[in-house]
């Protein structure tokens, strides 16, 4: 495999293993449910590559399909490098944006999204699936990219997107009328050659199905006819057809009948063949309607007339918002995200995004589950300080009504709910040291369980009052803590608290705690493993 070597990859190519697990704090008033939670719908403002290493207790393994619009890298789009690595290089290019003038543009692009695509590859599902839509600024760079951090053999495909309906007539060479979406699977082959990524066949459409007629009159009704020659020279298929019309038909040089003459007999008494009306065609197949799968098998292909433009993608944010300009100029149409979802999604999948943006996502995936009855579930991520303004309105708007929509569907409102969090402070082990933004008892519950146990965290779990945080396949995970630095200080294991945490049972009991008085004798009776706060968190990773 070819490998792609850009200026910064050494110091980003585990930088995502560096990025420091953070607190995701509820807003309940920017949220639009009455319980706010990590089970739900969500959408999270802040930097996408924190808030993705910020999912992956609740969500690591979980996710069946992401659809990502990241940057193009046009020199238009006034991005900035934010990402703080440790590197005096990398520290030059802090908070600078990059325009087509940066000789490094290219660079920095990659060093952006390899850590972000390493994470989001963390939080596929084993038969999951990512797209991503870019242009021809990065759509090279990126295919080797994926083909590094997903494997060459996972990759789906390359769709081509028309984004355009007016050809751009002032174009210096040709009019640009086209994006791309790349795909790749997590896996195509994890647990045999029969399993892996699978996607689903699309909705027959009345375009799909107007092939299809009953010239004869086939009381099996309608049917298309197929080529009855095939492109190879095979013997038992070399043979003379005589035509209702007693005109003979033999295979042109290089090629042979499709099936061997017993075959086409069969098929001839069973009225399969088709000589065309007056019957001196060449022979066909007849295939019949009532014969086919129930679905299309989708296309590399996606013309506007099926998924829209940009420009109608313009018009629905507009309408949503009721403005005489949108208030996102690059949005993605929902019908475009929803054929992904078509093809990429069960109706119980979780779905994210994030490179938010518009909101296009959520849109997408709750109007798809009224249409269907699904209960797709969907996660978002933007950084920008639109998060609120734009983001979660248009999906609060959605849900609730869109008033002046022309789409019946959308005017009475989708349905649902969201959760929305802020990207919080880095759950430091120094600061909890000096007393300093301390975490709550949820956020540092949720931290320390995956990071010792490598298993979802299920905060439905928890106990506080018994210092139970969860377990997993192998221990009881406990945890003494409360976010108070004097509690912290005078909180220790004792004999005492390990009888407290009642009878032991098969499993394996880990304490986190910020001091013993329990020698090794206790600790082997009680089946305990003590893990000192804040020092031992990653003890049972090593």
């Amino acid at each position: 495999m070819a490998i792609l070597n850009f200026k910064g990859k050494t110091f980003v190519q585990n930088y995502h293993l560096a990025i420091p697990y953070h607190q995701l704090v509820p807003k309940k008033d920017k949220s639009l449910t009455d319980k706010v939670s990590l089970s739900d719908n969500l959408i999270i403002h802040g930097d996408n590559l924190k808030a993705l290493k910020a999912l992956l207790p609740n969500y690591a393994g979980k996710v069946k399909c992401i659809y990502i619009d990241p940057p193009y890298n046009t020199g238009n789009e006034n991005w900035v490098y934010n990402d703080n690595v440790n590197s005096p290089m990398m520290q030059e290019w802090l908070g600078r944006v990059v325009d087509k003038e940066d000789l490094t543009r290219h660079d920095k692009w990659l060093c952006m999204m390899m850590p972000r695509l390493k994470l989001l590859r963390e939080l596929l599902r084993e038969d999951g699936a990512i797209f991503v839509s870019i242009d021809d600024n990065e759509q090279h760079h990126l295919r080797m990219l994926m083909d590094e951090i997903f494997g060459e053999d996972n990759f789906v495909t390359n769709i081509i997107w028309q984004k355009k309906f007016s050809p751009q007539n002032d174009a210096k060479y040709f009019s640009d009328d086209h994006d791309f979406i790349i795909a790749y699977a997590k896996s195509k082959n994890f647990n045999g050659e029969n399993s892996g990524w699978i996607r689903n066949l699309l909705p027959r459409t009345e375009e799909a199905d107007a092939r299809y007629s009953n010239p004869d009159n086939d009381s099996r009704g309608a049917w298309t006819s197929g080529d009855l020659l095939r492109k190879d020279v095979q013997k038992s298929g070399l043979y003379e057809i005589i035509t209702p019309a007693k005109r003979a038909c033999v295979p042109p040089a290089g090629t042979s009948w499709r099936v061997p003459e017993y075959s086409y007999k069969e098929l001839l008494k069973d009225n399969r063949i088709w000589f065309g009306s007056d019957g001196k065609g060449v022979p066909r197949i007849k295939r019949f309607l009532s014969e086919v799968q129930q679905g299309i098998v989708p296309l590399t292909i996606w013309f506007r007339e099926e998924v829209e433009d940009t420009e109608s993608a313009r018009k629905e944010i507009k309408a949503i918002f009721h403005d005489s300009e949108a208030p996102f100029q690059t949005p993605k149409p929902t019908a475009l995200i929803n054929k992904i979802f078509l093809i990429a999604t069960d109706k119980n999948s979780i779905v994210l995004d994030s490179f938010a943006g518009s909101g296009a996502t959520a849109h997408a995936a709750l109007a798809l589950n009224k249409k269907d009855g699904g209960n797709r579930k969907f996660i978002l991520v933007e950084c920008e300080d639109y998060a609120d303004k734009i983001t979660a309105e248009r999906v609060r708007r959605v849900i609730k009504g869109v008033k002046y929509s022309k789409d019946e569907s959308l005017k009475e409102g989708l349905g649902g709910t969201f959760s929305y969090f802020e990207l919080g402070d880095a759950i430091e082990m120094e600061s909890i040291l000096e007393g300093k933004k301390l975490p709550s008892y949820n956020e540092l519950a949720r931290y320390i369980f995956y990071t010792a146990t490598g298993e979802e965290f299920d905060p439905k779990k928890v106990n506080e009052k018994k210092n139970f945080i969860g377990e997993s396949k192998d221990y009881e995970v406990y945890l003494f803590y409360k976010p108070d630095y004097e509690y912290l200080k005078t909180t220790a294991l004792t004999l005492d608290k390990a009888k407290e945490l009642g009878v032991f049972k098969k499993k394996k009991r880990i304490v986190f705690a910020p001091s013993k008085y329990l020698d090794a004798d206790y600790l082997l009776q009680y089946r305990i493993e003590y893990c000192q706060l804040p020092f031992e968190i990653y003890k049972l990773k090593e």
